[in-house]
């Protein structure tokens, strides 16, 4: 019988379990009973707590999700000028938490589920329209008509290729040349559209930029 009080504690804790697991393998090829082992607890209490893998999986995902959205909100609040937003959400979604190696193989591997799971591919398609919605709303009041949306697009895309390749082992990005590298694209495109963000006074490039302190996603 699970302790009173415990059940927050011991889903946590499996939710955070899944995640290493996951990471680990590369892949969704983990049992309940790893997962379990991994929290320290019983599988017969994994399957209390979620009912089955698939259940436990999606609400790692959506952990991670409302994290991030937590991490989003802390940094937007801390920025005052529409550059300086977009700046933060493109450090956000480099921070150290949530591009460790264990992450981007279990995002990774949640993309190749999307593929089987509409539950999965729900939640991937949540994550994708907040990130277009965060950097196009920092975009409109630096761009001409019509060009915002490109650039989220292309801002998004990078994004995304990013973790893709942090995920080839071989060839891993670090977190500095990241957020560098999709300053850069943004800038130039500002640039070559005649945008308010891309004239002196507009925030140097990432490199070597610390993330902003997260809320307690």
């Amino acid at each position: 019988m699970p302790k009173v009080g415990m059940e927050p504690v011991r889903r946590k804790a499996l939710v955070d379990a899944t995640l290493r697991a996951v990471g680990d393998h590369g892949s969704l090829a983990v049992t309940m009973s790893e997962i379990a082992r991994h929290a320290g607890v019983s599988p017969a209490l994994a399957h209390h707590y979620f009912g089955s893998k698939e259940q436990l999986v999606i609400e790692t995902i959506r952990s991670l999700l409302r994290q991030l959205r937590a991490d989003v909100v802390a940094a937007l609040a801390a920025a005052t000028t529409p550059r300086e937003r977009l700046s933060a959400v493109i450090r956000v979604n480099f921070q150290a938490h949530q591009f460790a190696p264990e992450t981007v193989a279990a995002w990774l591997a949640f993309y190749t589920e999307a593929q089987r799971s509409e539950a999965v591919r729900r939640l991937l398609v949540v994550y994708a329209r907040r990130l277009n919605s965060n950097l196009l709303s920092s975009l409109k009041p630096l761009c001409p008509a019509g060009t915002a949306g490109e650039i989220a697009d292309g801002a998004a895309a990078m994004i995304d290729g990013l973790y893709l390749r942090q995920g080839l082992k071989s060839a891993p990005v670090s977190i500095e040349s990241s957020i560098a590298l999709t300053e850069s694209y943004v800038q130039a495109q500002l640039a070559a559209a005649g945008a308010a963000g891309a004239v002196a006074g507009s925030p140097p490039p990432a490199a070597g930029r610390r993330p902003p302190a997260t809320a307690p996603r």
